[in-house]
């Protein structure tokens, strides 16, 4: 087998300051031939605490450094085309980001959220790779794909397609098996199969959203777990018996920073300390590799190694990416992860090519060989067989016979082997079946008129059916929605006699109970509604991405979803998108109308070319003349015509699909969006009701309350929490109202702003669920509108 040997290729991305950091200072030398080299400068004042004679410049040499305004496509192209060009003839790949948290790992691997433009490595990857096997189809090939996240020396299958998980601990666990030949299996990681760049962005994106789904509030946007994603591919030239097999790792490593720096405690501790512990073990067998005579390395200390063993030092292509984040408070990390990346370079790694045999296809192939000499040694010992055939032999050449005239496949042959007995019968059998074909050809000619006829009637009726399907659901629909109007209507009318009632004082255990009953049914109508809606817009969505939230949602909590909506950044994104998205539908239809114009113009002048050929023809029988057999002037410019007209196809065909990929991933981004605001809401939600409880703990001794939190709580309390560090908290006074298990409000900050809650109290209905609930959305609507109050001042 071919195999190829070189050192790991290195390269570094400088990732632009944010705004309030200072950028550190630092220069890029293109000039040598082959490398780039980065300089950096470490200022005076940063040598704090420590004697000032620190050396003020380092100087570090990479394959090729990207600076800031970098983009997307130029980094996939040096980077990871090469590799997926080796993965694709049959050699084994890794890509690998490493860098402090917050540099620019994941951005540069699996791409930002926000534009299509910026989409990362592994989904440029995805495309390249499906846009070569499309070209190819000299032969066979097979893509799966794995996704797998290692966090505090657990792996976790992010592809599993059974359930959705809220917390990580609910994702199959992978383990680490070895075979006697020392070679690595997963145990538990699901390989999907997937046929082409659709189904492979959805797995990536469904793994996205498990991984997102299932961060733990200190695990911020999974900065401390490591991911690789794995695209393996087979490939087997048809008849051929050997089958290669190769696989491309995509890895986004943990940020590299030392615990030290963060400032973190307990739980985050443990947990850095894994990661820089994984990490540690990682620079363990890369120190190994780069020594010349050590004889063992430990892949083994880690999970990430362990599966990473091949990349490092062994049978395959390997790259990896530094990523820089240069401002100032940053330059020691910085330093530290491109000291790291000299040392990677320094690893040879030996790719050979992976190819085996399939030992099936081996044995028919040796079996038929044997057959093939026995017969070549009858004909050359001369053995005629003079006697005649028997009736299973003929009964075995009639049923070859038919396999070799029924195989579509230009290869087959048929083969009686080298006996002049069976050959003659089976030239005589071919020729009564051509005879018999011919007479049988008319018959099924009037046959099949009258079939026609009959599928046809078929048809209409299968066609009716449907239609009248169709309309029965639509009524179904039309139902649900009517009965929600009508609950809706009623819940108005209620509330209305339940206030007056409230202000006359007198009890409303009857109405509350009442409304308790409503309280229970609405989810469900929520549900039917959203169902309803998801029905009737068709745009394709995916499986896994249907959480919806009507059907955790009570009333309260679904208006106050709305209004926090308003507020999120992430809605803002939804919109741009859905603009985009707009835009690039519209201009995809323009196209497809441009292209049947070009189509139909191409089969006009098609036919004009026809008839100038009758026109000549008829010339050439009535007046024939030299001129009639050169070259027609203007059969050539209508060829011209529609060879121009050919290209314009081909270019609106190209960009059609490129539209059609950008669409797909812009409605992934958008349900991925929308995936989050929901995970985001659901914290706030849960954060406020819990300080409510902490402000009135009267409630939580009545007796009809047995829990008071909303019902999603539970799924949330590992979520994240940063989005809302900015909501402005009001504690209203206590008041001796609030033992009637009631609230009011005499904040000073709220008069002015609404009408004072305090004059008329609210009944709480007796359902834990719904006073929950209630009482949330009121605290949940002075919190915005008092934020709403500053910001007018």
């Amino acid at each position: 087998a071919a195999m190829v040997k070189e050192t790991i290729r290195v390269y570094a991305r400088v990732k632009p300051p944010g705004r309030r950091q200072q950028a550190g200072i630092y220069s890029v030398d293109d000039d040598e031939k082959s490398l780039s080299s980065l300089e950096i400068i470490v200022p005076h004042d940063l040598a704090d605490g420590f004697v000032n004679n620190k050396r003020e410049s380092y100087k570090f040499k990479f394959q090729k450094i990207f600076d800031q305004e970098a983009k997307q496509d130029v980094v996939f192209d040096s980077i990871a085309k090469p590799v997926a060009e080796c993965v694709l003839a049959g050699y084994n790949g890794t890509v690998f980001a490493y860098g402090q948290t917050g540099s620019g790992k994941t951005f540069t691997i699996t791409g930002g959220a926000e534009r299509y433009s910026d989409r990362g490595i592994i989904p440029r990857t995805l495309s390249y790779i499906f846009d070569q096997l499309r070209k190819d189809s000299s032969k066979v090939y097979t893509t799966h794909v794995s996704y797998l996240e290692i966090y505090n020396e657990c792996g976790y299958d992010l592809l599993d397609p059974r359930h959705e998980a809220s917390r990580l601990e609910d994702l199959p666990k992978v383990t680490i098996m070895e075979d006697p030949d020392q070679n690595i299996h997963l145990k538990n990681l699901s390989l999907q199969q997937a046929t082409n760049e659709e189904e492979a962005l959805n797995l990536l994106f469904l793994g996205d959203t498990n991984r997102m789904i299932a961060e733990t509030p200190m695990n911020q946007a999974s900065t401390r777990s490591h991911c690789i994603f794995t695209i393996h591919i087979s490939s087997k030239e048809p008849g051929s018996a050997t089958i290669r097999r190769s696989k491309l790792h995509l890895v986004d490593l943990a940020g590299s920073e030392r615990v030290a720096k963060t400032g973190v405690g307990g739980h985050l501790l443990t947990e850095a300390k894994y990661i820089n512990l994984s990490l540690h073990y990682l620079e363990q067998v890369i120190i190994a590799l780069a020594e010349k005579n050590r004889s063992h390395i430990p892949y083994r200390n880690s999970m990430m190694t362990s599966v990473l063993r091949d990349s490092l030092g062994g049978n395959c292509m390997t790259t990896m990416i530094a990523t820089l984040s240069l401002d100032k408070r940053n330059i020691d990390e910085s330093l530290s992860t491109c000291r790291f990346a000299q040392r990677v370079a320094l690893i040879k790694n030996e790719a050979v090519l992976n190819e085996e045999m399939d030992p099936k296809l081996m044995i028919v192939q040796l079996k038929k060989e044997i057959q093939e000499l026995k017969d070549e040694l009858a004909l050359v010992t001369g053995k005629e067989r003079t006697s005649e055939l028997s009736q299973d032999e003929l009964l075995q050449l009639d049923e070859l016979i038919e396999t070799f005239l029924e195989d579509n496949d230009p290869d087959s042959t048929l083969d009686v082997g080298a006996d002049m007995r069976k050959i003659k019968y089976c030239f005589v059998h071919v020729k009564q079946l051509m005879n018999h074909s011919k007479i049988s050809d008319k018959k099924l000619l009037s046959q099949h008129i009258s079939d026609e006829k009959d599928t046809n009637k078929e048809a209409g009726e299968e066609e009716l059916k449907k239609l009248k399907e169709l309309l029965q659901q639509r009524d179904n629909e039309i139902n649900i929605l009517v009965n929600m109007l009508k609950k809706e209507k009623k819940k108005a009318q209620d509330a209305l006699f339940q206030l007056n009632a409230a202000s006359a004082g007198s009890t409303v255990l009857e109405q509350s109970h009442s409304i308790n009953l409503e309280e229970s049914q609405s989810p469900s109508s929520c549900f039917s509604l959203k169902e309803a809606k998801d029905f009737s817009s068709s745009v394709h969505r995916l499986p896994f991405l249907s959480r919806q939230t009507g059907g955790k949602m009570s009333l309260g909590c679904q208006e106050a979803f709305e209004v926090f909506k308003q507020d999120h950044a992430d809605s803002i994104t939804i919109e741009d998108n859905k603009q985009l998205l707009n835009q690039r539908f519209t201009e995809a239809k323009c196209l497809g109308e441009k292209l049947n114009e070009v189509r139909n113009k191409i089969n006009h002048l098609k036919g004009e070319i026809n008839q100038r050929h009758v026109q000549r023809a008829a010339l050439a029988i009535s007046s024939p003349s030299e001129e009639l057999y050169m070259l027609d002037p203007v059969e050539e410019k209508l060829r011209t015509e529609i060879e121009e007209e050919k290209k314009r196809y081909k270019t609106m065909f190209n960009r059609l699909k490129g539209l059609k990929v950008e669409i797909e991933h812009l409605q992934l981004l958008m349900e991925k969006v929308k995936v989050k605001l929901q995970k985001d809401f659901e914290v706030w939600w849960s954060e406020e009701s819990i300080n409510l409880q902490q402000e009135n703990p009267e409630m939580v001794s009545s007796p009809n309350t047995t829990t008071v939190y909303p019902r999603f709580i539970k799924s949330s309390q590992h979520l994240s929490t940063s989005s809302f560090s900015e909501t402005t908290r009001v504690s209203p006074n206590e008041d001796p109202a609030g033992k009637n298990n009631s609230i009011t409000s005499n904040n000073p900050t709220l008069k002015t702003r609404t009408p004072p809650i305090s004059s008329t109290s609210i009944p709480l209905t007796g359902d834990s669920q719904a006073d929950a609930d209630i009482l949330a959305f009121i605290k949940a609507r002075q919190n915005i509108l008092q934020k709403k109050g500053k910001s007018c001042q």
